[in-house]
């Protein structure tokens, strides 16, 4: 396998960080221990395509599977996304999604999850729920609002209650005459 192939068969994250040989990458222990997994887990989510090896996949007993560093990255993704209750089913889904939205940079994305469900922001107008098959999800960023609000009031006059009392009087005393 190449670097090109990051989670099993397509290329998910190409995030600016320094081109590394496809040959060089890292034993299953070290990656299961940067990634804060157990080798029991990295095993499992390998077997069951979660997420391949790049540089090397086993290749029967006694063959030893290499990481490359973008494998690690996404590892630990998942497991941050299960300490935060999301389900590995549901990660599943959501790793797929990214594969299919074709993301080539994760230095400019943010994954956010409320423990039932995750999403992606690309932009602080753009968040897309990847368990919701990448269904795009409404998002207003107050603080840009504020400042749209405050920019078109600028030259508008203002009124104080005051005064509008003032004129609520001499409209009424107007209408009694």
């Amino acid at each position: 396998m190449t670097d090109d192939s990051i989670l099993g068969g397509d290329m998910l994250f190409t995030d600016g960080l320094i081109s590394q040989d496809p040959k060089v990458g890292y034993r299953g222990t070290a990656a299961a221990a940067a990634s804060g997994i157990s080798y029991r887990q990295l095993d499992y989510w390998d077997r069951t395509n979660l997420l391949q090896p790049s540089v090397r996949g086993a290749s029967g007993s006694g063959s030893q599977r290499l990481y490359a560093f973008r494998d690690i990255l996404v590892l630990k993704l998942v497991k941050r996304l299960l300490d935060t209750g999301v389900s590995l089913q549901q990660i599943r889904i959501a790793v797929d999604q990214l594969r299919a939205a074709g993301l080539n940079d994760l230095a400019r994305i943010t994954l956010m999850s409320d423990g039932a469900r995750v999403y992606l922001c690309t932009s602080e107008d753009e968040v897309i729920d990847l368990l919701g098959r990448g269904q795009g999800v409404f998002g207003i960023a107050v603080g840009r609002v504020l400042r749209e609000v405050e920019a078109s009031l600028v030259n508008i006059a203002t009124l104080h209650l005051d005064d509008m009392d003032e004129l609520a009087a001499r409209r009424a005393n107007k209408k009694a005459v």
